[in-house]
């Protein structure tokens, strides 16, 4: 079942798998996507969806030095041919909307003031274009300002369809802005917003409302990761991250979005199926980072009904012909770590496809 189709909104995908959402900044001071980013996406346009790296939706919601964005028309134009590129292979893409909140710094996104639900720094550091540098203490977002972060999402993910992509997924994981309203540890407001799970759920509900009426539902997913507790955005009370993650899906689920991704290390598990059931819609699973799903795991997540497909990181980044690998059983190239996060070719187009 893993390499049969699959309806998405309203496309079909030939497969089951879908390359994740993954950062490898090759996008330059002006976050522009070239040539060497269309041709890495054309790449791996075998796989069912392709869900970009994640994109931001203002400068002051750049997370990361070399990260592309969907805000001016050079940005716009880039994506165009990234998009076009992965059609031409019969592919499809959706771009993931991504502000990072409080996980960022003024020497990474221009300047800008870095904002979060509450005034609570994350404990690390950062890359910034003048090094590694303290995550700084946020501003807290008043609440007359939230309107304004939902036009951020609603006019990026507009962007992105005019550039050409399938749809967006709206990234409320690992500890970044939309994660940050849902985490206890991250959210301390005590208005409207903050305080009971469903308040710390109403800011990403109003972002996924808004861009569904914006660009249609079944151009829209999110992506969420219970209880993943990275980046200060912990979530270590059981029964609180049941009643946030259900409120939420529970206001989801009438969307009608072209699915809901989940990255949880126990896909299986009650949380994770729990969630599914009150989405009743396309579910994806992401096992997580600690260890890489094998092409076993993958068909069994499908095969026993615990996902719709399965979301693969590192395989699809060593692998541009990921898909036929695993359905053939063919050798598989192993990623490089070391240069995940650096500029030019290596470890992002020149991983070679299976040679007969």
């Amino acid at each position: 079942m893993l390499f049969s189709p699959l309806a998405l909104g309203e496309m079909e995908l030939p497969n089951r798998l879908v390359m994740a959402p993954l950062t490898r900044v090759r996008a330059g001071k002006q976050g522009v996507p070239g040539p060497l980013v269309a041709e890495h996406y054309r790449q791996r346009a075998s796989l069912g969806l392709i869900v970009s790296e994640g994109v931001y939706p203002s400068h002051a919601g750049q997370g990361f030095p070399g990260q592309p964005g969907l805000v001016t028309a050079e940005q716009l134009e880039g994506w165009a041919k990234v998009t076009s590129a992965v059609h031409a292979e019969g592919g499809r893409i959706f771009a993931q909307v991504m502000h990072a909140g409080r996980v960022t710094h003024p020497a990474t996104n221009g300047g800008h003031e870095v904002v979060a639900p509450s005034a609570i720094a994350v404990d690390g550091e950062t890359r910034t274009y003048e090094g590694k540098k303290p995550l700084p203490v946020p501003r807290a977002l008043a609440a007359a300002e939230l309107p304004g972060i939902i036009q951020e999402f609603v006019q990026a993910s507009r962007n992105a369809i005019q550039a050409g992509f399938d749809g967006v997924e709206l990234h409320a994981a690992n500890g970044y802005l939309l994660h940050e309203f849902l985490s206890p540890a991250a959210n301390r407001r005590t208005d409207a917003y903050g305080g009971s799970p469903e308040n710390r759920a109403r800011f990403v509900i109003e972002v996924a409302e808004a861009v569904a009426a914006a660009i249609d539902p079944n151009r829209v997913g999110i992506r969420i990761s219970p209880e993943h507790n990275i980046q200060g955005a912990l979530e270590v009370d059981g029964d609180d991250v049941r009643q946030t993650y259900g409120h939420l899906v529970d206001a989801l689920a009438p969307l009608n979005l072209a699915y809901l991704s989940v990255l949880h290390k126990e896909p299986t598990g009650g949380l994770v199926q729990d969630l599914r059931s009150r989405f009743n819609g396309t579910f994806l699973v992401n096992t997580g980072f600690d260890e890489v799903t094998t092409p076993e795991e993958a068909a069994a997540l499908v095969a026993d009904g615990h996902a719709d497909a399965v979301v693969v990181g590192r395989p699809a980044i060593a692998n541009p012909d990921l898909v036929r690998r695993w359905r053939e059983g063919l050798p598989v190239n192993v990623p490089d770590p070391s240069t995940f996060y650096t500029n030019g070719a290596e470890g992002y187009t020149d991983y070679p496809a299976y040679r007969n």
